[in-house]
Order: structure tokens, then sequence, then C-alpha cells
């Protein structure tokens, strides 16, 4: 099993899309494939998925999640019930965050998003070489002004959460460079910051949906977008990777 890195945290965040890819097929087995072949080769030790569940009540899962564990070493943290949206649900409304085993789980939360679809954010708090570290995943709204009040309430959230180095990754529905409303520190309490990537659509990536976000400056580093023939096909959105320094 490889070993946390010293210098840094490999993230990756993918958009899934229920399963469905490029050929309107709808193949969650495919979806595996591609982690284990071409999204996690390069052993990731944070991954974020989104549009994981299916999409309406019950929001039954659709992956094989011990396989994935089996083939990325990585473990879901949504064991406890408490995490997850319902009994068939694998994660809290398609988000699921798998973590590597050496990370000290201290806290955990899912937040209830405003909006008429329905989202929500997964809020983990670990310990890695002794040091305090926050981890959100999300999918938010494609309005702007949904997406500020979903990230409104996830800041109002933080602020009442122990502060530590924190770092937000998944579907942010966000292309503009300057991030828009949603990412603004007078909102949201924190001042997020990293690379833009294009991710959508997967055939041609004009748009960068998908993001790796930190508090702490310039930590995010070396962000790429993953490619390779399963990634083409099998959703809508690239992966999007980095490496996340430290505080």
């Amino acid at each position: 099993m490889q070993t946390l890195r010293p210098h840094g945290l490999e993230c990756v965040t993918w958009n899934v899309h229920r399963g469905r890819g490029q050929d309107n097929r709808v193949d969650p087995e495919r979806i595996v494939d591609v982690l284990a072949s071409e999204v996690c080769a390069h052993g990731p030790e944070v991954l974020a998925l989104q549009e994981a569940d299916e999409e309406t009540p019950p929001h039954a899962g659709l992956l094989d999640l011990k396989r994935i564990e089996a083939e990325t070493g990585l473990r879901s943290i949504h064991s406890n019930a408490a995490l997850r949206w319902g009994p068939q649900s694998d994660g809290f409304l398609g988000a699921i965050l798998f973590l590597h085993p050496d990370f000290e789980i201290t806290a955990t939360h899912v937040l209830d998003l405003p909006g008429h679809c329905h989202r929500g954010a997964v809020v983990v708090d670990t310990r890695k070489n002794g040091k305090a570290l926050r981890i959100l995943t999300t999918h938010l709204s494609l309005g702007q002004m949904l997406r500020a009040a979903q990230m409104r309430t996830i800041g109002q959230f933080l602020f009442r959460r122990p502060e530590m180095p924190t770092i937000v990754l998944g579907d942010l529905n966000e292309w503009r460079p300057w991030g828009g409303l949603a990412f603004s520190k007078k909102l949201v309490g924190l001042r997020l910051s990293g690379p833009l990537r294009r991710t959508f659509p997967a055939t041609r990536p004009l748009l960068p949906l998908d993001r790796i976000l930190s508090d702490q400056p310039a930590a995010v580093r070396e962000a790429r977008v993953l490619d390779g023939p399963g990634i083409r096909v099998a959703s809508d959105h690239r992966p999007l990777a980095a490496r996340v320094l430290l505080a």
C-alpha cells in the first residue's frame, strides 16, 4: 500500500455523471474500470466523486465501492450511515469521498444546501502527520445565485467550526476565472484559490467546472486534467487532479 507523501496531497475530483457515458450508455462498471486503470493510476490520497448515486430518491448507490477500495487502496468515509443520504445510498446526494487509510478522521458532517435541485456537501476534519486538515467536497448548482447561497451556507457552517487549513474540491459549476460571487471571501469567509483547468465537456473540454481549491495561498500545485481513452467516453466530465501543499 502507498504511503502518504510528505510534501503534499495528491487529490482528484471527478463527476461521473451517474455512469452515463458519451455513448449514452449507463455503465457504472465502466466507471470503476476507468478509476482503476486511468484516474487513480498515479495513486491519489484524496478522491472525490460527484453524481455517484442515483439522481432521485432513494438516491441508491451505483458503484461497486468495495472494488474501488480494493483497486485504489483508498477507503470510503461513508461507512457511517449518518454520512449517507439514505440506507440505499453510497454517499450524500451523489457526493462520495475516499481517503488514504493513514488519515486520522476527527469529525465528519454532511450539509443540505439550498436549491431546487437537491445538493449537499461532505465535510471531514482530519489529521495527517499530526497536522489538522479539513476536506470538503460538494456539487454546486448551475445558477450563480444558487451557488452563492450554497457557498454562503457552507461558509456559515465553517465559521462555527475550529479553524484549520481547508481543501474544497468537486464540481463547482463555476467557469469564470475570478470565481464569481460564490467564491468571494466576504460571502464564504475563506479566500479560496486554485488553478483553472478545463474539464467539461469530456470530448473537448472548454469550461473549468471542476475545481480543487485551498484557503492556503498558492497551495494547489500541478493541477492537470486527466485524459485517457476510458476517461473520454465514461462520463461527460474529465477528472481534475492536483497536488496540494500542506501548511
